[in-house]
């Protein structure tokens, strides 16, 4: 018989932290290039694959816009590049970017739960420069948070510890007591490395299980 004494619950969390692409705000870049290019995506296969090619799985160029390395011009400049799509195709895109990011009210409505829970709320996103300052200028749903992190403006981009391990020392958060919501399963396991509690996001209602499963008293 073991002697191993049962592994103790995580504590209920009191901070919560939201990715903003595709949790907090739609977004959908294949959606986005089908637009640009139609004959191009026929399909839905063919769109996810047209959106891998445009951002290059985020990473290269587009995660050196998202850490603010590189600018409107720079990033249109090197997917025009990269990728011999129409360069006003590429500018379209990036410039249309701002405006499709619009909240999911299903996840705002969370937010507001958890709030009125009397968790405090917190961002920590992945974001380039002109987006950053859209949101804040366009978005009133940004005053709600009690802080958070743009990647553009710590010149850090999740899934990179320093930037999870930023948010914690700037805001004294108790990482064990901290729960990250977000939609890429590489930041969620990075977090999870760090000592934080994590929802991997599929839509509101899932994550809102998720956190009721966590301690938290959500409604249906």
């Amino acid at each position: 018989m073991s002697d191993a004494l049962p592994a103790s619950p995580a504590p209920v969390p009191t901070d919560v932290v939201f990715d903003f692409g595709a949790v907090l705000f739609h977004w959908s870049p294949s959606a986005l290039v089908a637009r640009h290019w139609p004959e191009r995506a026929p399909d839905a296969a063919a769109a996810r694959a047209l959106a891998e090619h445009f951002f290059g799985g985020f990473l290269g160029d587009w995660a050196e816009f998202d850490r603010g390395l590189l600018d409107r011009d720079a990033i249109v400049e090197s997917v025009w590049r990269r990728t011999g799509l129409d360069r006003a195709g590429v500018a379209g895109v990036v410039d249309g970017i701002a405006s499709a990011l619009q909240p999911d009210p299903h996840t705002v409505a969370l937010l507001h739960e958890l709030q009125a829970l009397g968790l405090r709320a917190w961002f920590l996103s992945n974001m380039p420069a002109p987006y950053a300052a859209h949101l804040r200028q366009a978005q009133p749903v940004l005053a709600r948070f009690d802080g958070g992190l743009f990647s553009c403006e710590e010149k850090l981009v999740k899934p990179e510890p320093a930037l999870f391990e930023r948010l914690v020392r700037r805001y004294a958060l108790s990482p064990e007591r901290t729960v990250l919501i977000d939609d890429a399963a590489v930041n969620v396991q990075a977090a999870r490395a760090l000592g934080w509690q994590a929802v991997h996001y599929q839509h509101a209602g899932q994550a809102r299980d998720a956190l009721r499963a966590l301690g938290l008293r959500l409604g249906s």
